[in-house]
């Protein structure tokens, strides 16, 4: 998915005293969060995030932002931010760090506690590492930071606020304004505030749930919800959940202690980011409620606390759901917990896997039948605060579907925001004298992973995948004599995933065969030329009479 803006030009140098914002990724989809800002020949990154890949990319692992208008300035960035721990904002890190392995990299102390582990794997060393809080500020390069403290679903994340001489951008990172959250440590709005009162010029916020009108409903009152799932199950209760919500595995924890459960945690991230939220002090385990083995106590003593490896919820439920996960199996009278939200684009696999649960005989608890799961994002009400509290002079909708960059720049109008930007991954907007406007694009597109290779799949490719996976595939295979310009034999058709049976084609093999020694007949020897004449003929056969467009293949061996 190439993003050719043929509107925009490259963008132009960059004037004195003018900043640069370019979005890399996190414009037009929930993930792969990168934002560029560049001033006085130097660049700060804002996150560096994976999007998790959908149906239509098969194969594939993760998709990275598009480091590309960056690559050969690598040298010119003095820091990376990390507004918070989530795999949409820091999963891209260790590919980043293949490129230019010394990039400081500046966050809280959890976001950076769970990225080393991915350096590890990642056996990149001696990264600096720059533990910030809130209220801090630093210096990188022409870059004064101000961190402020902001309430989501993870622990520890941060705002930031980046001054320069050509004015104050305000990156809100992930954000929502749970009023009483399970921490106390809310969104700091006198921090906004006081920001705004000085001046904010350029307002980026998270769009995520901009669409969605009101107020996202406070994480204190999913507790009910989770403690009546507890007091009702006879059996086993299984949870799951997105690796990192430390919030909810707190709930979870302090549900069993007060029903008398144990909890064992199914699922290597889930082991890794308990261990490392408890050891900082984000996660406070009941004592002897944590267990090692998933046979601990009794099934109606026990509550399995899952998740997958990829920051994907359903990956260790859908093993269970299919009878194919080698340690938990399911039976009937456990309940299933699904502590978290639907990606959109997730939908129909979320409920395939509810409706295999069900079919084993679970009790399937959802945020579709119960108040078990609320957002991390702002909703339209708190973003309406939000512009009133920083008054800012320009806003650039990020992180969400081009849906929710709209409506989020909706409402920033509604409150009387002068200049409202809608960007796209790639742009670049440029904040001068306290104006900011799009004034070029850069090429970018989506980056594959795709088993141990980054970046080498192309579209193209991936849409040959995509028809082998619906259309199936045939081949066609002839040998001629290219003396004579006889066939000597074939052809020979074959097909995978396509028709049960190659003897399908016997009525349109003669029809091949006639249309290549016709086009012998006339001279033709071009091994080109004679494929089409084969792809042509099985083409529509399989167009009129099998309703597919499979991929053709068409061989010609000459004797």
């Amino acid at each position: 998915m190439s993003h050719m803006h043929a509107e925009l030009a490259t963008p132009p140098p960059l004037a004195p005293n003018a900043m640069r914002v370019v979005p890399l990724g996190g414009l037009g989809e929930i993930g792969r969060n990168m934002t560029v800002f560049e001033f006085d020949g130097k660049l700060l990154i804002v996150d560096c995030g994976v999007l998790f890949p959908e149906e239509q990319h098969p194969g594939v692992d993760l998709i990275l932002p598009d480091f590309s208008p960056i690559r050969d300035r690598l040298d010119d960035v003095v820091g990376l931010v990390l507004t918070h721990g989530h795999e949409d904002h820091i999963g891209g890190v260790p590919y980043l760090l293949r490129e230019r392995g010394d990039i400081p990299i500046i966050g809280s102390k959890l976001t950076l506690a769970l990225v080393a582990p991915k350096l590890k794997e990642h056996r990149l060393k001696d990264v600096p590492m720059h533990v910030v809080s809130e209220g801090d500020l630093e210096t990188f390069g022409p870059f004064a930071c101000e961190f402020v403290a902001v309430n989501h679903s993870i622990p520890d994340a941060l705002a930031v606020a980046i001054k320069t001489p050509a004015g104050v951008v305000l990156h809100t990172g992930d954000f929502k304004m749970d009023q009483l959250p399970l921490d106390g440590r809310i969104t700091d709005l006198r921090a906004f505030a006081r920001l705004g009162e000085a001046g904010v010029d350029l307002f980026l916020t998270d769009s995520t749930n901009s669409d969605v009108p009101g107020f996202t409903t406070a994480e204190k009152q999913i507790t009910p919800a989770i403690d009546a799932v507890f007091a009702r199950s006879t059996k086993r209760i299984i949870v799951a959940s997105f690796a990192s919500h430390v919030h909810r595995v707190q709930q979870v924890l302090d549900a069993a202690a007060k029903h008398g459960r144990k909890v064992a945690y199914v699922g290597r991230s889930m082991v890794r980011n308990m261990q490392i939220a408890r050891e900082l002090g984000y996660l406070k385990v009941p004592d002897g409620v944590v267990v090692d083995s998933i046979d601990a106590a009794p099934p109606e003593k026990m509550v399995l606390m899952s998740t997958g490896s990829q920051g994907e919820p359903m990956a260790a439920l859908s093993r269970i759901a299919n009878r194919t996960h080698d340690k938990v199996h399911l039976e009937p009278g456990d309940t299933v917990l699904l502590a978290s939200s639907l990606i959109p684009g997730n939908e129909n696999a979320v409920y395939r896997v509810i409706d295999g649960l069900t079919k084993l005989g679970a009790t399937v608890v959802h945020k579709g039948n119960a108040l078990v799961h609320v957002s991390g994002h702002a909703s339209a009400g708190e973003l309406l605060y939000c512009y009133n509290i920083v008054r800012p002079s320009n806003v650039m909708p990020v992180h969400g579907e081009i849906r929710h960059l709209h409506a989020n720049a909706e409402l920033a109008r509604q409150t009387g925001v002068p200049n409202v930007i809608i960007a796209e991954d790639g742009y670049a907007v440029d904040l001068v004298d306290g104006h900011a406007q799009i004034v070029g694009a850069y090429d970018t597109g989506y980056v594959y992973v795709d088993g141990s290779s980054i970046g080498d799949l192309t579209d193209s490719e991936l849409k040959d995948r995509r028809i082998l996976a619906a259309e199936g595939f045939i081949s066609v295979i002839a040998v001629i004599d290219s003396a004579t310009g006889k066939i000597v034999s074939g052809p020979e058709i074959h097909a995978r995933g396509l028709a049960e049976d190659d003897s399908v084609f016997d009525t349109v093999q003669p029809k091949v065969a006639a249309a290549l020694e016709e086009a012998l007949a006339d001279g033709a020897r071009d091994a080109a030329a004679l494929q089409q004449v084969m792809r042509r003929v099985v083409g529509s056969f399989a167009g009129r009479r099998l309703r597919r467009r499979p991929m053709i293949i068409p061989i010609l061996l000459e004797t």
